[in-house]
């Protein structure tokens, strides 16, 4: 029996988002939970899940179907690039335009949650950072970065944080920690 492999991040990510709804189911679902009478009896709850790569996310908070849907869709990015790696060869390695356009002097990585090109950053850092096997040195030298500016853009996102201290436990490393 062979295993599939999901294409890596770099088909995904960087779609729009009615390209990559076009390419996941969408289930609309009652939520359960505090919001009163529109809440219990409307379908505004929204999972989506990616064909291509198994993954899926979802969103309950508003009552409204559209603002879930929206949430969803930029969780279900975010999973895309937290989770699927690109094969990068190190030796002809030059950074991606979203996480070159984040490196400001080799004294940090700017990119605010908010920006659009967030997930790719992510997700291209996580690809040099797997390429060097978690080591945070070894990936800041790739990139220009210290390794505290490598450490510093890691821990300042929750689920950044979460995913690359599983990813580092499997490999035997210790937990990055906020300070």
């Amino acid at each position: 029996m062979t295993e599939t492999v999901a294409p890596p991040w770099t088909e995904f990510v960087r779609l729009d988002d009615g390209a990559l709804l076009a390419q996941c189911e969408t289930d609309r679902f009652r939520a359960s939970g505090p919001g009163g009478q529109k809440r219990n009896k409307t379908d505004s709850a929204v999972r989506l899940r990616h064909r291509p790569s198994g993954l899926a996310a979802e969103a309950v908070e508003s009552r409204s179907q559209h603002e879930n849907r929206a949430r969803a869709l930029r969780r279900l990015r975010m999973t895309l690039a937290l989770r699927l790696r690109a094969p990068l060869d190190l030796d002809a390695y030059a950074p991606p335009e979203e996480l070159a356009a984040a490196v400001r002097g080799g004294r940090n990585i700017t990119m605010g949650r908010r920006d659009a090109r967030y997930p790719a950053t992510v997700a291209a850092l996580f690809d040099v950072l797997e390429a060097r096997g978690w080591r945070l040195s070894d990936a800041a030298g790739d990139l220009g970065l210290t390794t505290a500016a490598v450490a510093r853009f890691l821990v300042g996102d929750e689920h950044v944080l979460r995913a690359a201290n599983a990813r580092r436990g499997a490999l035997g490393y210790q937990p990055l920690r906020r300070e």
